[in-house]
């Protein structure tokens, strides 16, 4: 289930992206976090309590908003706009 509704911008073209293989979209503009999270629920799981996590600070300072690209690179979903055919995937496994 998303955590986010939109409720704004829905005039906006649409972006296509890829999360965890399945076909999504966002909006022209949007940071990756804005569009992962109006698809799922979590971003990544804490590295220590395993818990899910989806961003805390929305500046790029904490830590909590870790997504990996297709090829396994860790980007900050939170400062990083959303590019037509990005493959992303949620981090389902803690990383330490």
């Amino acid at each position: 289930m998303a955590l986010l509704k939109r409720l704004a911008r829905q005039e906006l073209p649409t972006v296509a992206f890829t999360l965890n293989g399945e076909a999504c979209s966002g909006r022209a503009g949007d940071t990756v976090l804005t569009a992962v999270l109006t698809q799922v629920d979590c971003l990544r799981l804490s590295d220590f309590s395993h818990e899910p996590r989806a961003g805390f600070c929305q500046m790029g300072a904490c830590q909590d908003c870790w997504i990996l690209t297709a090829e396994g690179k860790r980007i900050r979903a939170c400062n990083t706009v959303l590019e037509a055919g990005m493959n992303l995937r949620t981090i389902t496994e803690p990383q330490s």
